[in-house]
């Protein structure tokens, strides 16, 4: 499978073309608004969130809510298009009104500045468009395809907010805490730790500043051998890194224990293999699901540090490339906080990695041979039950 996307910000809208679906697998519109609303959430959003409606309409492979094995094409129409058409129309821009849009101030932190050098920019509203986070709502209708094609196979996404400007809160711990984390605005598994993430995002709001964190991501039910240590792009840690980085803003990410295994002594970060009640069970979870490059029937665990925006009401020092002096970075409409937005994005990236590498696996291009195989599997390696 794969997915391409396009669009701008401020255009006409994103488009999403996903290949390589198998036909037969059910994806209800709610399902996709659903996801597209959860990336909306959190707490010290910006003004847009309360205009952007997603209005979504799919062109093609998809019949009577069916897939067909032909391309999946989806459309999010932008309802403030009308309102910036004159400063990016495709064919023949206002002047004016585009002159009113230029930005020749670039935000440290953004791509503004080297995209502008990258493609010969000297208005760099070019480069923010496409760079531009609204662009993830594009990666989540293709992850929220992906998690349809998991739910079938019995493997369960889930996301939660782990820290938000240094404040940070503990892991789900149970399965009720996880779903409260999915309904949650502030994407928290706990009530209490929610008026904490609140009053520090408050206060950098009223500061003009933004905040970052960290969200953990688990895939519950994946197949034993999934992915690769053959060759180096093959492995599933790898790829689900790279899915999960290539997220604006994100600037870490770990599998299972991460960075804090390496403070640690060998004997207290493998996962030791034991029998009990006739079935071979791992005793710890450290290695996140994940050794040598491929699912070991463990909850896959994947953690992601995102950087604060750096689009801020009080905004940085920087330079006008016009005029060659020093100034302070251009503002554009900004969130003091986005953590609980990235996380559901989060989900979307490590749920396309997960049902690429299982359709790798098994083949297939109807999904109910998708479905047996991986059932199969399951039986002949004795997990016909997610642990």
């Amino acid at each position: 499978m794969r997915f391409l996307t396009g669009g701008e910000s401020h255009g006409r809208g994103l488009v999403t073309i996903v290949e390589g679906l198998p036909a037969g697998l059910e994806l209800p519109r709610d399902l996709l608004e659903s996801e597209l609303a959860r990336r909306r959430r959190g707490w010290g959003r910006g003004p847009r969130m309360a205009i952007e409606r997603d209005r979504l309409e799919v062109w093609s492979g998809l019949r009577d809510g069916v897939t067909t094995g032909a391309p999946l094409s989806i459309c999010l129409e932008n309802t403030e298009w009308e309102s910036w058409r004159g400063a990016l129309d495709p064919h023949k821009v206002d002047p004016e009104k585009a002159e009113d849009r230029r930005i020749d101030c670039p935000r440290p932190g953004h791509s503004d500045m080297v995209g502008g050098i990258k493609y010969g920019h000297s208005d760099m509203r070019n480069v923010l468009e496409r760079s531009s986070a609204r662009s993830t709502a594009a990666l989540t209708l293709a992850g929220t395809v992906a998690r349809a094609l998991l739910d079938r196979l019995g493997v369960t996404v889930r996301g939660a907010v782990t820290s938000i400007g240094g404040v940070a809160i503990e892991d789900p711990l149970s399965e009720e805490e996880w779903t409260r984390a999915e309904t949650s605005d502030l994407g928290c598994p706990r009530e209490v730790d929610e008026k904490v993430l609140i009053s520090r995002i408050s206060k950098a709001k009223e500061e003009g500043d933004s905040l970052g964190g960290t969200f953990l991501v688990s895939l519950w039910g994946m197949p034993v051998g999934v992915g690769s240590y053959v060759e180096w792009d093959r492995r599933l840690d790898g790829r689900l890194a790279g899915a999960v980085m290539s997220i604006p803003a994100i600037k870490g990410v770990e599998i299972g224990g991460g960075f804090n295994l390496a403070a640690l002594p060998g004997s207290l970060v493998h996962d030791e293999i034991a029998v009990e009640d006739g079935e071979i069970v791992r005793l710890s979870n450290r290695a996140g699901g994940l050794e040598g490059g491929m699912t070991n029937g463990q909850d896959v665990l994947v953690r992601a540090a995102m950087k604060p925006i750096p689009t801020m009401r009080k905004p940085l020092r920087s330079v006008d490339l016009a005029r060659g002096e020093n100034t302070m970075a251009h503002f554009e409409r900004s969130d003091s906080c986005a953590v609980p937005a990235a996380c559901v994005v989060g989900e979307a990236m490590v749920a396309w990695v997960a049902a690429s590498a299982l359709t790798e696996r098994f083949g297939g291009d109807v999904m109910a041979d998708l479905e047996r195989r991986v059932s199969e599997l399951r039986l002949e390696t004795g997990r016909d039950r997610r642990e």
